[in-house]
C-alpha cells in the first residue's frame, strides 16, 4: 500500500489523467473479456451444430443404430438451440463493448443463408428517392442501381366471411321461380368453410390441441366458436370423410404384408379413466421394392383383448409383422378361416432386451450397487447388429434380391447366433436376467427367422411403431379421450391424416379440399381423392373462380 501511494500523483491534472487512463484500461479488459465470450459462445454453438449434422447424416446413412439415437438427437437440437441463442447474445454484447474501447468488434461466422423460395409473396418497400445531392444539393441524380435486402415476416392469421350470393329469377311465361343450390355444408345451417373445417381436424388429430384449446385462442383472435359448436364440426366432418377412409382401409387389409403394433390410451369412463388401446396396421412396400402406396389404418378399443385383432384382420391374408403379443396368436393357426398369417417377429424388440443389460450410459447413472454390464448381452447385441448391417444395404431392393443376399450372407450369421445362444443359455440359471432375453428369442426362433425365407418381410417393425408416436406425444397434450366413441374418431381422423403424410401430402392441405369436393364427387370417383391419387385443383378450376 505504501509504495502505490508513492506513485500517486500529486496534482489534480496528473490525478485525472490517471484515472481516464484506467478507465480505457478498464473498459478494453471488459470488451477483450467480452470478445472471448462471444469467441466462446460462437465455438461452443459450432461444434453442437457440427455434432448434429454428423449425427443427422449417420441416420440416413446408416439407419437406427441404437435405441438412444432418436433422444439422442432432441437433446442435441435442444442444446443446439440454447448454444444458438447464448451465441447471439454474447455478441451483441461483445458488440457494444467494443465501441467504448479500441478492441475489435467480433463476428460470428454464420453458415451460408439459404434463399427463400421462390413461391413466396415478394413486397417491395422502396425508400423515397432523394431530391437532390446531400453532398452538393444539385437536384441532377441519376440511378445508378439498386440494392436489397430480404426479410421474412408473417402476417397474423386472417379471418374473413364469404357471402355466397344465389339469386333469384322468374320466368315471365310459365312463372317458375330458379335460384342456385345452397352450397354444401357439414351440418344443416352450417357456417364453417373447408379450410377452416381442415384447420380444425389437424390441430385436433395431428397437433393434438384439444378443442377447448383452439376454441380460448380463437376467442383472443376475436372469434367466438365454442367447444360444442367445434364438436358438432368435427363429427360432422368424420361423416363426410367415411367414403375416403373405407378405401383406405380397403388398400390396408389388401396388402401381402402389414406391420401391426398398438399402444395406451386412457379413455374417460365413469369416475375414472380406463387404458384403452389404438392398434394401428400399415402398408408399406418400399422396402422391398414395392409400387404399391403406403398407408396406415387405426382402430381404437376399450381393451386389449385378443378379440379385436381378430375381428380387425379378419379379412387380410398374408404377412403379419409385430411383436410377441399372444392376442396374434389365433390368427396364424392352420385352421384360420380364410386361412393362416404368416408371423414374423421384430428383432429391434429382442435386441432392445440385450441392450438394457448392455448399455454402458444407463448402467453408469444407476446406484452403485447395480449389475455390471453383461457381456453376453453385449457380444449378442454385436452379433444382431450384424444382420442389421445387411439390411440397411439391401433397404429398397426387390424381393428376390433381398432374399437372394440374405440366404448368402443373412442365413450363415442367424445359425450362428442360434447355436451360441443355445450354448450360453445351458450356461446360465433361470434366475438370470440375461436368460429371460434368450428364451424369449428362442422360444420364437421360427418367427424370428421367417424373413429368411421370404424377401419382402422386413427386420423390424419400426413402421408400425413410428405410426404410433403421434399418440404416445398427443397423450402428454390432450391426457385421455373423452370416450369410446372419440377414441374411435381420433383412430378414424389419425387414419386419414398419416396417410396424408405417409404419402408426403400435406394433410391440411388435402383435407379442405377433399371437403370442399366430397358433396359433389359421385361414388364411383371418391378414388380420385385418396392422398396418394390426389391432385389439388388449381385457381381456375376451384367453385366461385
Amino acid at each position: 500500500m505504501l509504495d502505490a501511494a508513492e506513485h500517486l500523483p500529486d496534482d489534480l491534472a496528473s490525478a485525472h489523467a490517471m484515472i481516464l487512463a484506467e478507465r480505457t484500461a478498464r473498459r478494453e479488459a471488459e470488451a477483450l473479456a467480452d470478445r472471448a465470450q462471444a469467441v466462446n459462445s460462437h465455438s461452443e454453438a459450432l461444434i453442437a451444430r457440427l455434432k448434429l449434422e454428423i449425427e443427422k447424416l449417420k441416420r440416413e446413412i446408416y439407419g437406427h443404430r441404437s435405441e438412444r439415437k432418436a433422444r439422442l438427437l432432441d437433446q442435441l437440437e435442444l442444446q443446439l438451440e440454447e448454444l444458438e441463442a447464448d451465441a447471439a447474445q454474447d455478441e451483441l454484447a461483445a458488440g457494444d463493448s467494443a465501441r467504448s474501447s479500441t478492441v475489435k468488434a467480433f463476428e460470428r461466422k454464420r453458415p451460408s443463408k439459404k434463399p427463400f423460395p421462390e413461391h413466396l409473396t415478394r413486397e417491395r418497400v422502396i425508400f423515397a428517392t432523394p431530391e437532390s445531392c446531400p453532398c452538393c444539393g444539385s437536384s441532377k441524380l441519376a440511378k445508378l442501381g439498386e440494392d436489397f435486402t430480404e426479410t421474412l415476416e408473417v402476417i397474423p392469421r386472417q379471418w374473413k366471411v364469404i357471402q355466397t350470393v344465389r339469386e333469384k329469377f322468374t320466368c315471365r311465361e310459365c312463372e317458375k321461380i330458379t335460384q342456385p343450390p345452397a352450397p354444401f355444408h357439414m351440418t344443416p345451417r352450417g357456417f364453417a368453410g373447408p379450410n377452416l373445417l381442415a384447420m380444425i381436424l389437424f390441430e385436433k388429430f395431428a397437433q393434438h390441441q384439444p378443442l377447448n384449446r383452439q376454441s380460448e385462442r380463437y376467442s383472443r383472435e376475436g372469434i367466438d366458436l365454442r367447444l360444442s359448436t367445434l364438436a358438432d364440426q368435427v363429427g360432422a366432418c368424420a361423416v363426410a370423410l367415411k367414403p375416403v377412409h373405407s378405401l383406405i382401409e380397403a388398400h390396408v387389409l389388401g396388402a401381402e404384408r402389414l406391420h401391426g403394433d398398438d399402444t395406451t390410451v386412457p379413455i374417460l369412463a365413469k369416475g375414472k379413466t380406463d387404458t384403452g388401446r389404438i392398434w394401428t396396421f400399415v402398408r408399406d412396400d418400399r422396402p422391398f421394392g414395392g409400387q404399391s402406396p403406403p398407408a396406415a389404418l387405426y382402430y381404437a378399443s376399450s381393451n386389449r383383448r385378443q378379440e379385436h385383432p381378430e375381428r380387425y384382420l379378419k379379412s387380410f391374408t398374408g404377412i403379419l409383422q409385430a411383436d410377441a403379443y399372444s392376442g396374434y396368436n389365433p390368427l396364424f393357426q392352420v385352421d384360420r378361416d380364410p386361412g393362416p398369417l404368416t408371423q414374423a417377429l421384430c428383432w429391434s424388440h429382442a435386441r432392445r432386451k440385450f441392450f438394457v443389460l448392455a448399455d454402458i450410459a444407463a448402467n453408469a447413472r444407476r446406484r452403485k450397487n447395480a449389475a455390471p454390464i453383461s457381456p453376453i448381452a453385449l457380444w449378442a447385441v454385436t452379433r444382431i447388429d450384424a444382420l442389421f448391417d445387411i439390411e440397411r444395404e439391401i433397404n429398397g431392393l426387390a424381393a428376390g434380391e433381398r432374399l437372394e443376399r440374405r440366404c448368402r450372407d443373412g442365413a450363415p450369421l442367424a445359425e450362428g447366433l442360434e447355436e451360441w445362444l443355445r450354448t450360453e443359455r445351458g450356461k446360465l440359471s433361470r434366475s438370470s436376467s440375461v436368460a429371460e432375453a434368450i428364451d424369449y428369442m428362442l422360444k420364437r426362433w421360427d418367427g424370428f427367422t421367417t424373413f429368411l425365407h421370404d424377401g419382402r418381410i422386413c427386420l423390424t417393425n419400426n413402421a408400425a411403431d413410428w405410426a404410433l408416436r403421434g399418440f404416445a406425444l398427443g397423450r402428454k397434450s390432450w391426457l385421455f379421450a373423452g370416450s369410446d366413441r372419440g377414441a374411435d374418431r381420433a383412430a378414424f381422423m389419425a387414419t386419414l391424416l398419416n396417410t396424408a403424410m405417409l404419402n408426403d401430402v400435406d394433410p391440411q392441405a388435402w383435407l379442405a379440399d377433399v371437403l370442399a369436393r366430397i358433396a359433389e364427387t359421385p361414388v364411383s370417383r371418391v378414388e380420385g381423392l385418396v392422398p396418394w391419387n390426389w391432385e389439388p385443383r388449381t385457381p381456375a378450376s376451384a367453385p366461385g373462380s
